[in-house]
Order: structure tokens, then C-alpha cells, then sequence
């Protein structure tokens, strides 16, 4: 394999990275079978032969094998981050020197950088647009109007992508189709409960190597994150509590068993804050200023404004680097509150992310997603879709047949039994 400098462009950290990338891209390989399958299929059919693809993701072993799907298929892409501190610098190496991908993306970049390759992501002139916060798209509509023009359609992996989607739309700024991948059942059901449970608790862990059991965990927030959290830290052994604004959620969190009360009651009792959101300063000024001596705060939504992190800095002192990813800030009255991973995405600032096996639904949702968008191009009404129920039951069928599990299936005559309103008791 050569790590000479490639002809294409890019903005990576270090090509001699690559060797190692290829390795982990390959290792994350064997955990999606969904996504090969695809990826076989994409290379037969070419079924995105011509496509100009924009991707904004984490760029992880898993994005990695996404792209190296969408490749197969015919589509030519470019990678760019969706967050600073989320890329895998050796894994954007391998996609550059060994695919020939052109990827712009270093871990811990700056925003100014992070908002040039945005822009570079526009002067691309995308035919399709794989969003995950929904800035490509948002950027799109403020600054190049222009190439909307062009546009089959976008894809969004997240919830807080899909909340800023719904408001353009709402506004009358979205004219063409964006299909919320992050609301199909095979992806939010495990990508975000399974996966987000998992990687949060782990991004913590490593970050701190503390031990979780016995400790009061705080989850803010109850969706599909929230609970994966939750349970997976229950499961470790914290005593955990739950704050929500909304009651059906919160009831909700009663029932499954863990304690809910409000931010500000549950501020002063903590040992470990996480954010999971998508909303702006769940945790504020004032629960700060309740936090006990050494609380550990870390967010697991897709922006790091869930906290404000500008009234803990105007409470505090200069915050200092206590061990990676940890930032201490000390308050006035000498307590200590560690800020992990800068309030950023913990399992992608300090851990991998998520399980490839996980992800393996997730972006099997995409690239079908992305094939859907191209074959309905003109057909598809502007506005937020959902990606077709026979596609996730396809998805989720694939991934049974990949673990070897079967199911049954209706007979003729529950199936007409479910179709009659004339038979009853």
C-alpha cells in the first residue's frame, strides 16, 4: 500500500496514517453485514452512477464503510465533520490514500476550519447531501440559495438535524425532499437506545476511570438516548435520575423505574450530569452553581450548547486540562466541576463511538435512503419524508438473516383474518 500524497484534495491531519486505518475500517467491516450486502448489491447495480454526494458525519470506521458503500454504487463523495473533536484521523487517511475519497476533516479542528470545509462541501455541487445537525443544509439555504436547485434530495441522521429540518420547512425555505433516516424504527430503536447507551457510559469511562456503581447519575432527558443511557448506567450499577419537560416521557422514566424531579433538584445531588437533548442550556447558570465539589458533566446531544459552558467560565476560574478530554473548572467557593470531553459528543471525543453493529443499520438506512432519493428524483414532494416502512422491514430482515435468527411468518388465512372486519367473537 503507498501513502505517497494523493492527487485529490483533502484536509486530513497525516496520510502515513492510513496503514492503520485500513485495518480498523476493515475490522469495523466485519461487525456490518447489512451494509455489505448493500455495498455487493450497490456494485452490481451502480445504482448511484453519476451522483455527486456530499457526506457530513462523524468520520469513523463506520462512516468509512458507508462511504466505501455509496463508492460501489457509483456515487462520487466527499467526506467533511460534523463535529471538531468526532474524527478518526487515521481512518480519514485510509479514505483518502486507499479509496481515493477526498475528506476534509481533523480531529480537534477549529470552527473556522470546521466552517471552511462546509463551505467546501457547497463548492462540491452536490447532487444528494448526507447531513447529521443539518449545517450543510442550513448553510446551503443562507449563504448558496443558489444550488438548491440542484439538489435531488439530503438525508439526516439525527434528531436535532431533523428538528432544524422541520423549522425550515415550517419556514418555507425547504424546496426539495430530505428524508429523516434518524426516525426509522431500525435506527432510532438501536442506533440511538443501544448504541448511545453504550458508547455515552464508555466515553465517560474512559475519559475518567471511574467506577459508576454506587453513583448518582442524572440523565436530562428521556427520548431514545436518554433511556439507553439510563439503562445501561442502572445496568452498571448508578442510582439513576431522570429530568424531562415532557410528562408523557417522564411518566414514562416512573414507570421504568428511575427517579424523575426537575434540573434544579436534581443539580445538587448529581455525581455525573448527561445531556441528551438536542435543546439549547438544559444545564445552566444556575444548576452549576448547586453542582457538588468534583460533579462530572458531559453531553451526549449533537451540540455542546446543551450546557453553558459561558456562565460556568463566568463562575469560575480559568479552566484547566486535568487529564485528557477532562477540563477542571473550579468555582469561586473552591468546588470543582469536570467539564468532559469540552461538552461535546463524549463517545465520539473520547471512545469510538458507536458499535460497528450497531451503525450497521444505521447506515444501511443511509445508503438505502440515498438510492430511494435518486430513483424517486422528481417524484418526491419538498419536505421532510420518512424512509418507506418496506425499507426498514428489508433492513431488519437483512440483520436477522446476518445473525442467523428466523422468524415466522403470517399464513394465508391470518393474513386474511387481518385484512376481514367481518369475523369476530
Amino acid at each position: 500500500m503507498s501513502t505517497a500524497m494523493p492527487a485529490i484534495e483533502h484536509d486530513i491531519k497525516d496520510i502515513s496514517l492510513a496503514p492503520q486505518g485500513k485495518k480498523r475500517i476493515d475490522w469495523a467491516e466485519r461487525e456490518m453485514p447489512v451494509l455489505r450486502l448493500i455495498r455487493e448489491r450497490f456494485g452490481n447495480e451502480q445504482p448511484l452512477k453519476g451522483v455527486r454526494l456530499v457526506a457530513c458525519a462523524h468520520i469513523t470506521t463506520e462512516t468509512a464503510n458507508l462511504a466505501r458503500a455509496l463508492q460501489a454504487g457509483g456515487a462520487e463523495a466527499l467526506l467533511i465533520a460534523s463535529n471538531p473533536l468526532s474524527t478518526q484521523d487515521d481512518v480519514a487517511a485510509s479514505l483518502v490514500a486507499d479509496c481515493g475519497i477526498p475528506v476534509f476533516a481533523i480531529k480537534g479542528e477549529s470552527t473556522d476550519t470546521y466552517r471552511r470545509h462546509v463551505q467546501t462541501a457547497l463548492e462540491f455541487g452536490p447532487d444528494i447531501i448526507i447531513d447529521d445537525g443539518s449545517d450543510v443544509v442550513a448553510t446551503m439555504i443562507k449563504e448558496k440559495p443558489e444550488l438548491k436547485n440542484k439538489i435531488i434530495g439530503t438525508t439526516e441522521e439525527t434528531t436535532t438535524g431533523i428538528v432544524r429540518l422541520e423549522a425550515m420547512q415550517a419556514a418555507g425555505v425547504l424546496s426539495f425532499p430530505s428524508i429523516a433516516v434518524n426516525n426509522a424504527q431500525t435506527k432510532h430503536f438501536f442506533d440511538n437506545r443501544y448504541g448511545t447507551g453504550q458508547s455515552t457510559l464508555d466515553g465517560v469511562i474512559r475519559a475518567t476511570n471511574i467506577l459508576l456503581a454506587g453513583r448518582t447519575l442524572v440523565v436530562v432527558g428521556y427520548g431514545w438516548c436518554g433511556k439507553g443511557v439510563a439503562l445501561r448506567g442502572r445496568g452498571m450499577g448508578a442510582n439513576v435520575v431522570v429530568t424531562e419537560v415532557d410528562p408523557i416521557k417522564a411518566v414514562e422514566a416512573v414507570m421504568d423505574g428511575f427517579r424523575v424531579m426537575p434540573i434544579s433538584e436534581a443539580a445538587s445531588i448529581g455525581d455525573i450530569f448527561i445531556t441528551v437533548t438536542g435543546n439549547r442550556h438544559v444545564i445552566d447558570r444556575d444548576h452549576f452553581a448547586k453542582m457538588k465539589d468534583g460533579a462530572l458533566v458531559a453531553n451526549s446531544g449533537h451540540f455542546d450548547l446543551e450546557l453553558n459552558l459561558v456562565a460556568l467560565r463566568e463562575l469560575s476560574d480559568e479552566p484547566t486540562d486535568v487529564r485528557p478530554f477532562v477540563q477542571e473548572y473550579k468555582k469561586k467557593d473552591g468546588r470543582r466541576i469536570m467539564v468532559l470531553g469540552e461538552g461535546r459528543l463524549i463517545n465520539l471525543a473520547a471512545d469510538e463511538g458507536h458499535p460497528a453493529s450497531v451503525m450497521d443499520m444505521s447506515f444501511a438506512n443511509q445508503a438505502l435512503s440515498v438510492e430511494y432519493l435518486v430513483k424517486n428524483k422528481g417524484k418526491l414532494d419538498p419536505g421532510v419524508h420518512l424512509l418507506p416502512p418496506e425499507v426498514d422491514q428489508e433492513i431488519a430482515g437483512l440483520k436477522l438473516k446476518a445473525l442467523g435468527i428466523a422468524i415466522d411468518t403470517l399464513t394465508s388465512e391470518q393474513l386474511e383474518y387481518m385484512s376481514s372486519w367481518e369475523t369476530g367473537t
